[in-house]
């Protein structure tokens, strides 16, 4: 800007340069309402991925497999080996078509025949092992039409002690026995479950949970499954005595 001066003199002032302005953008909050319907969404896309797809029973192979993971960490080749079921040993799966008393039937059609000739107390000579006590009860509500006469006894945590369990077993003859993996392991090691006259190992493994989680998917009911198998499961498999059965 040019001003004149009273001498006649111009003189130049300058304006002062325009400050920048600064810009921000300001992002929209995410209200709770809107983290939850994003949470909401996402779950059940991941409920609905795994509720459409199509369920495959269980079969020896998976077992075998399962092992073969859980083990290969820290055991070496040969002690793989070692830990391989025969095939031998397993009966026919479950193709998902039948009830639990339909397919013991199918698995031991000379079970009443077996469990007469059953004296020794302290063992069973069917086992069922299924991922909690719930899910037991179901199972011997179900087995109605096989067991017939049996003696059946709950091997579970809730509401029954370890030791009433080992005094049960000390004082009668039991056929057959549901349970979950950590009290049958605890039993086991207390030396109030023989496996030895065991003749049947039957794993609930096609049922899921609410969550859709079979019981071998959960890690602590899976570790527990194979601590039971290293605690004379696999030998009485090899010695062709005891025949596994996946429902």
């Amino acid at each position: 800007m040019i001003l004149e001066t009273s001498g006649g003199r111009t003189s130049r002032q300058e304006q002062p340069a325009a400050q920048p302005k600064e810009c921000f953008l300001i992002q929209p909050k995410e209200t709770n309402e809107d983290a939850t319907k994003t949470r909401k969404r996402k779950k059940k896309k991941i409920t609905d991925v795994l509720a459409k797809s199509e369920p495959k029973p269980g079969t020896p192979e998976d077992l075998q497999k399962l092992m073969k993971d859980y083990y290969s960490s820290n055991r070496s080749v040969i002690e793989l080996e070692e830990l391989t079921l025969p095939d031998l040993c397993f009966l026919k799966a479950n193709d998902l078509t039948h009830s639990l008393s339909s397919y013991l039937k199918e698995i031991c059609p000379k079970w009443v025949k077996l469990r007469k000739n059953h004296s020794e107390k302290k063992s069973v000579l069917m086992l069922i092992i299924c991922g909690s006590a719930i899910r037991a009860l179901e199972l011997i509500r179900s087995m109605t039409a096989f067991k017939g006469d049996s003696k059946v006894m709950k091997l579970f945590a809730k509401h029954i002690k370890v030791q009433e369990q080992v005094k049960l077993l000390e004082k009668r003859v039991v056929h057959l026995g549901v349970g979950t993996p950590g009290r049958i392991k605890e039993l086991i090691k207390q030396g109030g479950l023989n496996l030895n006259p065991l003749k049947f190992l039957v794993f609930d493994w096609n049922w899921r949970d609410q969550k859709l989680r079979r019981m071998m998917d959960i890690p602590e009911i899976r570790k527990e499954v194979f601590e039971i198998l290293e605690m004379g499961v696999l030998s009485l498999c090899k010695s062709e005595s005891l025949k596994l059965g996946l429902f």
